[in-house]
Order: C-alpha cells, then sequence, then structure tokens
C-alpha cells in the first residue's frame, strides 16, 4: 500500500483504531509514512506501532480534554478518520433504549464530537480531508439493524452536512461506507460454522441481498479506499460516499 500512497510528515488522526477496519486503517497510514495518533476506547490484541489515545468518542468532555492535549502538543492535523463504530441488533420493538442511545451517541455523536474538537483547526489551515467510516446499512434498511441504519444514515447526512461547511476552506470530506467486512464486529453476527458463506449468499427474509462479487471485504480493502480520498489523488474528490460492499447494495 506504501507504493502507491505517500503520506510523508502527514498528520493523521484515527478514531477506532483499536481494531478492525480502525486498526487497519490507522496501520495503512503509518506504514505510508504518516505519524498516527489513534484513538479509541481501549487497545488490545496488537503491538501499536502508533501512539494510542484512551478516549471514550461518545463522551464529549473526554473527547475535548485528549484532543486539546494531542494539539497542544502538535497543533496541526492533515488527515481524520472518524472510524469508530458499534453495532445493536434486535427488533425495534425489543431493543433497549440505551441500545438505541449508544449507536446514535457512538456512530454519530463520535463523529460530531471530533468535529466539534478538530474543524476550528481545519478551517485555519485552509487544507486537509476528513475521511468516515459509514455503512452500506445506511444505503438499505435491514430488518433488525434499525438502530444501527439509522446512527450511519445521520452519520452520513452529518459528514455530508460538513462536508458543505468545510469544502470553501479546502478541507474535503467524504465518506467510505463499507459492507460486510471480515472484522470482530462482523463475526458476532455469525452464530454457525457457515455463517461467512449465509452472508454472502444473503438473506431474504431480512431484505438483504447477497454479495455479487462472492466474498467478504477484507479491511485493507476498506483501508485502501480512505487513504485514496485522503490523498492527493483524490484532491477534487469531495461530499463523495463510496461504497464499498462488493455490489451488496446494487449500488443504491
Amino acid at each position: 500500500m506504501n507504493n502507491t500512497f505517500d503520506f510523508s510528515g502527514k498528520i493523521v488522526w484515527v478514531t477506532g483504531a483499536g481494531q478492525g477496519i480502525g486498526y487497519h486503517t490507522a496501520l495503512a497510514f503509518h506504514q505510508a509514512g504518516a505519524k498516527v495518533e489513534a484513538f479509541d476506547l481501549r487497545f488490545h490484541e496488537h503491538d501499536y506501532p502508533f501512539p494510542c489515545h484512551t478516549m471514550d468518542v461518545a463522551n464529549p468532555d473526554q473527547v475535548k480534554t485528549v484532543c486539546q492535549r494531542v494539539l497542544t502538543a502538535q497543533p496541526r492535523i492533515d488527515v481524520l478518520v472518524n472510524a469508530a463504530g458499534i453495532l445493536r441488533v434486535g427488533a425495534t420493538d425489543e431493543l433497549t433504549f440505551a441500545d438505541w442511545q449508544a449507536c446514535l451517541a457512538v456512530n454519530a455523536g463520535g463523529a460530531f464530537n471530533l468535529f466539534q474538537q478538530t474543524l476550528p483547526v481545519f478551517r485555519e489551515q485552509r487544507a486537509g480531508a476528513i475521511v468516515t467510516i459509514a455503512s452500506n446499512a445506511a444505503h438499505a434498511p435491514r430488518i433488525g439493524m434499525s438502530a444501527y441504519g439509522a446512527s450511519k444514515a445521520a452519520l452520513r447526512s452529518l459528514c455530508l452536512t460538513v462536508g458543505l461547511e468545510m469544502a470553501p476552506y479546502g478541507v474535503r470530506c467524504n465518506i467510505v461506507s463499507p459492507g460486510s467486512t471480515d472484522t470482530d464486529m462482523q463475526r458476532s453476527l455469525w452464530h454457525t460454522p457457515t455463517g461467512e458463506q449465509e452472508m454472502i449468499e444473503g438473506f431474504p427474509e431480512q431484505f438483504k441481498l447477497g454479495i455479487p462479487l462472492r466474498k467478504i471485504a477484507k479491511p485493507q480493502e476498506v483501508a485502501a479506499n480512505v487513504l485514496f480520498l485522503a490523498s492527493d489523488l483524490a484532491s477534487h474528490v469531495v461530499l463523495q460516499d463510496i461504497v464499498v460492499d462488493g455490489g451488496a447494495t446494487l449500488g443504491a
């Protein structure tokens, strides 16, 4: 990946960098020469090659404290990647209000809290790129996904609005919307040894199409799209939502 992208000397912030897509995105930026600042609620399982900051993105006071501390040490941000997210599933009338609130607070509220602390920096710099990880669930409803889908749709709308606000300052805001990706979050939905293949085939009773490309995405494939949108190769790309789901939403 670092043969394609060069982020040498760039300051890149990645939330949700403890695992999954966020981790692989942070690692890809690190391998491409960036100075990565990683944020997550917890860090485990990996020998992280970049500074890690423990932070609950849903807690605005904590976000302010941690972000201001990092900005004091390095007052520039070249790239912000909002990758923090959680999953709560269940029929709408069976979901707890706490699960509903948690999805909104982390998936949409987390990005909002980061924007509050970073947009003034980007605006003053008059340069930078913001890439947010949403989901193809924001494009197509699925039974049992009301909280997750609604939170990702809210996130998508938020990021497009921020994109309009920041474009006059030369700051490019874009979205990557993955489908089924081989992460711990995805594997939590596989309840049998054939779970991966069932996901590829689709679930008609859930109104979920299969995956025309016939495979689950690897986190690195999602990360590659993030790096593209953050790079100079995408210098005239703004307000776009790239759906990376193997065709599962048929372009919706």
